[in-house]
């Protein structure tokens, strides 16, 4: 059974959004019920039990859970590139068949088309709609700016820093405005400080977007600095076993993770994900 317990109220004054919806407010996204079994050698290994929950519009929640725990299959099924073996994913209260234009998708890796500029991998999926020229240029160019990589247009990616090819990712995916946009461990492979720069980064961009967000993490620490609420997964099968609040100000700077308020909830999740040891 799903647990929630409540984090610290600390909601700062200067606080850009804050996100409020009463009951009756139809989720964004919705996941349903969704299981997801494989078959290895022969046998099935069910990967993901009965998972279920909502993301409201606008909001940023992540999922944290150990290696291997289903984080990334589930991630997929939300996407549209797998299917569950029981279970409904709804964005809008339409049914996901499939990969769509609803949902945008950041990886990890750097997915960047090595044979194109910065503007050229922005405006891919714009080319793909058989979106006019000038549309194209104006989103292109207004997404640059956003991520802040205006200069950068016509570089290409083996001439970025890791940082800056997840900024050109990011760019890419809301380029396409998405009503959700799905992370999976999108900083996972930069180092320490660049890391924590795209963390700031993100939270800027989503208080400036107001995107919804669905995000993976392994990292405690980066799921609690960034989300209004976090999901801790079991592990294997995969299970929601705890939702935690995040009750800070959405203007947070690196030594929120310092304050009371933080350290706390980062025990609880710990707590909940040590139990599984």
């Amino acid at each position: 059974m799903l647990n929630t317990r409540p984090s610290s109220d600390v909601r700062g004054q200067e606080a850009e959004l804050e996100v409020s919806h009463s009951s009756t407010t139809p989720p964004k996204m919705e996941v349903r019920g969704l299981f997801k079994t494989f078959q290895v050698q022969g046998k099935p290994l069910m990967v993901l039990q009965n998972i279920s929950f909502q993301l409201r519009a606008r909001e940023f929640v992540c999922l944290v859970g150990a290696s291997g725990c289903g984080k990334s299959t589930l991630l997929n099924i939300v996407a549209g590139l797998d299917s569950p073996t029981a279970g409904q994913v709804l964005v809008d209260g339409e049914g996901v068949a499939g990969p769509g234009s609803d949902r945008g998708m950041v990886f990890q890796g750097y997915t960047l088309y090595p044979w194109l500029t910065v503007s050229e991998n922005i405006a891919f999926g714009l080319k793909l709609r058989r979106m006019s020229r000038a549309e194209q240029r104006e989103r292109v160019n207004y997404y640059l700016d956003v991520v802040g990589l205006t200069q950068f247009a016509k570089a290409y990616p083996k001439q970025l820093s890791g940082g800056m090819k997840q900024r050109v990712a990011i760019a890419r995916a809301l380029a396409n405005e998405p009503e959700v946009l799905l992370m999976d461990e999108p900083f996972g492979a930069l180092d320490a400080q660049t890391k924590e720069q795209m963390q700031q980064f993100l939270l800027r961009l989503w208080n400036q977007t107001h995107t919804t967000i669905l995000m993976i993490t392994h990292d405690v620490e980066e799921a609690i600095f960034l989300s209004q609420r976090v999901y801790v997964m079991s592990r294997c099968p995969g299970q929601l076993k705890l939702e935690v609040p995040i009750a800070l100000s959405t203007q947070r700077e690196l030594e929120t993770k310092l304050t009371p308020e933080f350290v706390e909830i980062k025990r609880q999740v710990l707590h909940a994900l040590r139990e599984d040891d």
